[in-house]
């Protein structure tokens, strides 16, 4: 093959809030330059001046407890949907966790998602049923999307006889990285403590669920950036909600902000969780409840914000779309136009730092991994929550959206083949 081969030329793409038109090629799943011969092109494809971004980032899912609205009553507390999952996932299967988990993934593959973070809870209760499952969806769809799995302790670990095994275990089948939720705990500094010991012990990563209320007065992000420096572990532990950030003053969120951002600790915000489960009590008077992690990143936290829950006690909503859940928390905060681009940043290169994904972006020799949106701006997609057209993991086709159509007057009627 001659070396200005080009297996793929997408043509008049729009990568910026510019007027110019660029052309991208495609090499063996990476962009590489322009052929200056392009008699070499395999495809080329005319975007047309639609709008190309990176794939979407899920840094923080819950696959294997998903879609699970229809079986069981709504929660409104967080302890409700616990204990709600809890006596369910007793009888999660292999293939009934399979089924569930698939839906969803192919729905956010379909919103353009191409890199998750999923927690998979591993206990006495769910056993290694549960990440069997998973581990078996990772390579299934791996042609569209990259999942990371973290094996995770929902309740508790100290207080949870046989967890720490069993996540000794899910780890040397495959798990990537570890999760705990260190207020389930009866013991939570001490979960932080073997957590840590287990992450280094493996040389994984970490990823909590944290501070999930609204007292200010207290908190465990100083543990967690304490062990944090301790271990060296700097920019390989998350912590997602950190709820407890909505309801405190601006000194407090200031010098948590410095002390995340020099610990090298990431936040991420979960809007639709935090909005249906924070401040029950207070029903439509209740606070927002949600991080306000573009006041973090203000002060160089890594940030994210994710889909968490889909159709379950905790979340009984969702469509996997991650534009509409930085949409919504942009509308939660009120931020407005001049704020869209970094909100977009937190499903984009903030939460593929989260992730510590190589190679992620637009850039010559970045994996060819993206999305096109029927859009002129970046503004204008993230505003509209405009749904993708296509995408492209390592520069092959992994979905494609027919464009809707207005039926005008006139307007035949639909053939068997556009149905």
């Amino acid at each position: 093959m001659p070396d200005d081969k080009i297996d793929l030329l997408l043509a008049n793409a729009r990568l910026d809030d510019g007027p110019d038109l660029r052309d991208l090629a495609i090499r063996e799943g990476r962009f590489v330059p322009l052929p200056t011969d392009c008699r070499h092109v395999l495809q080329r494809i005319d975007l047309e001046g639609k709008l190309v971004l990176p794939g979407f980032v899920e840094t923080h899912i819950h696959l294997d407890k998903a879609r699970l609205t229809c079986a069981c009553g709504q929660g409104t507390t967080l302890a409700q949907a616990v204990a709600e999952v809890s006596a369910m996932k007793r009888h999660f299967t292999p293939e009934d966790v399979h089924a569930r988990a698939a839906k969803v993934i192919e729905a956010a593959i379909l919103q353009g998602t191409m890199h998750m973070r999923s927690h998979v809870e591993v206990d006495p209760r769910a056993g290694l049923r549960s990440l069997e499952a998973v581990l078996r969806l990772r390579e299934e769809y791996r042609f569209a999307l990259d999942l990371s799995i973290c094996a995770f302790a929902q309740e508790g670990l100290t207080n949870d006889p046989g967890t720490e095994e069993l996540l000794h275990q899910a780890l040397t089948r495959g798990a990537d990285l570890l999760g705990g939720c260190p207020y389930t705990d009866a013991e939570p500094e001490t979960q932080i403590v073997r957590l840590f010991d287990m992450a280094a012990a493996h040389d994984v990563d970490l990823d909590f669920h944290l501070d999930f209320d609204l007292d200010p007065n207290w908190s465990h992000m100083d543990a967690i950036c304490e062990a944090t420096i301790r271990h060296g572990w700097q920019g390989r532990v998350n912590i997602g909600h950190v709820t407890k950030l909505a309801a405190m003053g601006d000194a407090a969120i200031t010098r948590y902000a410095d002390l995340l951002a020099s610990a090298g600790v990431s936040v991420t915000a979960l809007p639709s969780t935090d909005l249906y489960l924070n401040g029950g009590a207070q029903a439509f008077r209740s606070a927002r409840g949600i991080a306000p992690v573009h006041l973090l990143a203000e002060r160089g936290v890594t940030v994210s914000v994710a889909t968490n829950n889909v159709m379950n006690p905790f979340t009984p909503y969702g469509d996997c779309s991650l534009l509409r859940i930085a949409n919504l928390y942009a509308n939660a905060m009120r931020i407005g136009p001049d704020g869209f681009a970094p909100c977009m940043e937190m499903i984009g290169s903030g939460a593929a730092r989260i992730l510590r994904l190589r190679d992620y972006g637009l850039r010559i020799g970045d994996r060819a991994d993206l999305v096109v949106l029927d859009a002129v701006s970046v503004g204008e997609a993230f505003a509209g929550i405009v749904p993708p057209a296509m995408g492209f993991k390592s520069g092959v086709l992994s979905f494609q959206r027919p464009s809707a159509r207005i039926c005008h007057p006139g307007f035949s009627s639909l053939q068997p083949s556009d149905i």
